[in-house]
Parts: structure tokens; sequence; C-alpha cells
């Protein structure tokens, strides 16, 4: 008998099974990476809409909002507060001019807007002046339409030397605007902008000031002087709602022990609607 009388028969059927269990995974891979790609692009997609649309986080980079705002203080702004302009969208592309779906701000509110110079860069700066309304400092105290905004003394920032451009110890102020809001400000003694002329502040367009009032570079003084001048409305981002977190300076990215060694934990969800005295 011959050996291959003795050689058992192969099962074609088992031949077309073996070769598609090897194919299979590579005929599997492209279809695995285009799945992958409309997961991330989806992603980008939904962050994106929520970034426009509803809020944004803004990293606060300066002392200019002291005691309010703190240099690392994580803010979320809310985009649709004031409605949408080109300045709603990454980059600013000129897609559109004004505002859609707009609504007037209220002043004390504390907005993040374009500056009118670049029409790029971020500020956050507190609303002192609607259009029409006169504003003046006299000796370091803040006039609307006339008239001085109540201001309470509330001691001395011990410890705060650092806000005040003169390294003094700041005096702390609750000042009550003209629609009842109150809010903590900070008097480093008197400097150039404690007395000014008086602005009248134009149509369509919004006067900004610091809390930090002898540290901010605002609407009291002109952009070709560094500063921010009036601001348009269309230039308004959002307004801003909660310090989500907080991180103390010193805190990197690449020292990964700082994100919790630097943290200031009783600033967690710390709303900006109450701005009562510490």
């Amino acid at each position: 008998m011959s050996d291959a009388a003795n050689t058992p028969a192969q099962d074609p059927v088992d031949d077309v099974v073996a070769t598609q269990d090897v194919d299979a995974p590579a005929a599997e891979a492209p279809g695995e990476l285009v799945e992958m790609a409309k997961t991330i692009v989806y992603a980008l997609l939904i962050a994106l809409v929520l970034r426009i649309f509803i809020f944004q986080p803004f990293t606060i980079p300066s002392s200019s909002m002291r005691p309010n705002l703190l240099i690392g203080d994580y803010v979320v702004v809310s985009k649709f507060s004031y409605g949408f302009s080109r300045h709603s969208i990454p980059f600013s592309p000129p897609l559109f001019s004004g505002r859609l779906f707009a609504a007037t701000p209220k002043r004390g509110d504390v907005i993040v807007f374009k500056t009118p110079a670049e029409g790029h860069k971020d500020l956050i700066k507190r609303l002192v002046g609607l259009p029409g309304d006169t504003i003046q400092m006299t000796n370091g105290v803040l006039s609307v339409n006339g008239v001085a905004l109540p201001r309470e003394a509330a001691g001395l920032a011990d410890g705060d030397n650092s806000a005040c451009p003169n390294r003094a110890t700041p005096a702390r102020y609750l000042e009550t605007n003209p629609d009842g809001r109150q809010y903590i400000t900070y008097d480093c003694g008197l400097g150039p902008l404690d007395t000014t002329p008086v602005y009248l502040v134009p149509e369509g367009q919004y006067f900004f000031m610091g809390d930090n009032r002898d540290n901010s570079l605002d609407s009291r003084v002109a952009p070709e002087a560094g500063g921010v001048g009036y601001v348009p409305a269309e230039n308004l981002v959002g307004k801003a709602e909660t310090v989500l977190a907080s991180w103390k300076e010193g805190a990197s990215l690449f020292k990964p022990w700082t994100w919790v060694l630097n943290l200031r934990w009783n600033r967690f969800f710390h709303s900006m609607k109450s701005q009562a005295p510490a």
C-alpha cells in the first residue's frame, strides 16, 4: 500500500477557515482606525461646541483683579450670557459683525473680553460703566454719573504687598455700585490713576476697571498708552461665573507634585456672584 493511502485527506473547508483567521486582524485594522478617528473627531466637535456656546475656562495671569481673582485661578466663563459674536469663536474669524442673541451686561459683572487694540488678547475686568455713563476717579474714589460710590473700609490685606506696584500693604474697601452690588477693591495709596478726567462712555461700548485699582491697565488708560480704553460690545467674550480651582504661584505642568501641593483648597467652586468681605 502506498504512503499516500496512509496520509489523512485535508479538508478544504478547514483551509478556508484557517486562512480567514489569519487575515481577519489585518482586514479589521483599517476599520478600527477609522472608528477611532471618528471618535476623536466627534469629541473635538463636542468640545468646540461647548467652548463656543456654553462655557470656556480661563487662567488668571495677573494681579489686576485682586483680591477677588488670584494669579492661578482657573475661571469658568459662560459664553451665552451676552449672546455671541465672532470673538466667541477661537481665533475670532471675521464671519459676521455685531452680536447674535445680544443681552446687556450689568454693572459689577466680571467679564472676559478681547482687547480693542489687538483684537485677540483676552482680559478679565469688572464692568463699571454702561453706554452713556460718565466715569471719573477722584482721589481713589470712583464716581458713576456724578455720584461717588459708597465704600467702607474693610481693613488691610496684610501679607499681600506683591499686589501693589509700590509694595505697600493694600487697604481693602467694600464698594457698592449704583445697582447695589458689592465687592472688595484694593487701594495701594495715591497713584497716577486715582484722579482722572470725566469719561463719557460711547454708545455700544463699555468701561472696565480692575478691582486692584492701582495695579490695573484698564479703560482709564488709552490703548495707545498700553491700556484698554472703551470696549465695544462685540468684543465681550463671556461672564465669569465660578473659580473652578486655583493653584499658587510655582505650580507647573512639568512638576506633577505641585498639582496637589500648590492647590488652594479654599477656592474650589468659589462663586463670582457673592463678593462679601472675607
